[in-house]
């Protein structure tokens, strides 16, 4: 999604950004309906995003609509109620908080936390160690988020 996101934001190339929002869709509604801790957290982004109203794009709504299509498609896993209220909590708390100059401007730390979205880590972490999610997911989640960035970086580099 951060590819997509920057295509529409930085290059205001909407068909690439369709392109990769199609793939975003595509994986992880397919990663969702095969795996429960998936499905819990990424569908607690789309609540996140949805009830902070930063689906601004149809970049975004091309996203959502791939996500559902796919996700209702293949199945919906059990999900936990309790996980995907926190992690909801954690990613509207993360969007609410990025790109918010009005929080920047209080303090660096503010900052940081929330350019690089840790209160979602935050939740993952507290459900994996109370069992509501899995360790393993925890790791995975981080190991995604890292891509997440990565590809932001790549992105930079590829269009200097």
């Amino acid at each position: 999604m951060k590819y997509s996101d920057d295509e529409y934001d930085e290059n205001l190339n909407k068909s690439k950004a369709i392109v990769f929002s199609i793939l975003c869709g595509a994986t992880t509604a397919f990663v969702s309906s095969y795996n429960s801790d998936a499905s819990c957290i990424f569908i607690a982004i789309l609540i996140g995003s949805l009830i902070a109203l930063k689906i601004d794009g149809i970049h975004h709504v091309v996203t959502l609509i791939t996500f559902l299509l796919i996700f209702f498609l293949l199945g919906i896993p059990e999900i936990n109620f309790i996980a995907l209220l926190i992690a909801s909590i954690g990613a509207f708390i993360d969007e609410v908080g990025n790109d918010n100059l009005k929080l920047y401007s209080k303090s660096k730390f503010l900052k940081y936390f929330f350019d690089y979205r840790f209160a979602m880590k935050i939740a993952i972490l507290i459900l994996a160690i109370f069992g509501f999610l899995y360790l393993e997911t925890f790791i995975y989640f981080i190991l995604f988020e890292i891509s997440y960035e990565f590809s932001g970086f790549l992105f930079k580099k590829l269009n200097n």
